[in-house]
């Protein structure tokens, strides 16, 4: 089951969320991501169809553990392409939008080195 950056997206901010909130909505994915219901509801019925999101006891929006795997790759991936460029002197909001479209185009081995990298720094 390959995913695209769009689902990615949505994976990631679910986890986000949920670091955040007990019970995540697709009206909170709404207002994070900036999409209508209509668009969020379209995307939420793919994720689901192809098990990546579920629905939590509390009624909510959980992840499944693949769903979780892809979320967390990508959340550690933004942080640390995020904290890269902010260290070399990009604004934070600047480094935090460019984060998010370099983290789903880079190869593994690139991403490994960045990360070495910011490792040696601290």
């Amino acid at each position: 089951m390959s995913i695209h950056e769009s689902g990615e997206n949505y994976l990631e901010q679910i986890y986000v969320l949920s670091r955040q909130k007990d019970k995540i909505r697709a009206v909170d994915l709404c207002a994070a991501l900036g999409f209508s219901r209509p668009t969020v509801s379209v995307m939420l019925r793919e994720l689901r169809a192809d098990g990546f999101v579920t629905t939590a006891d509390n009624g909510g929006l959980a992840l499944t553990e693949s769903g979780e795997e892809i979320a967390k790759r990508m959340y550690e991936r933004h942080c640390i392409i995020a904290e890269t460029l902010m260290a070399l002197g990009v604004s934070h909001d600047v480094a935090l939008e460019d984060a998010c479209k370099i983290e789903h185009d880079i190869s593994e081995e690139t991403f490994s080195r960045i990360r070495e990298y910011l490792e040696k720094q601290k």
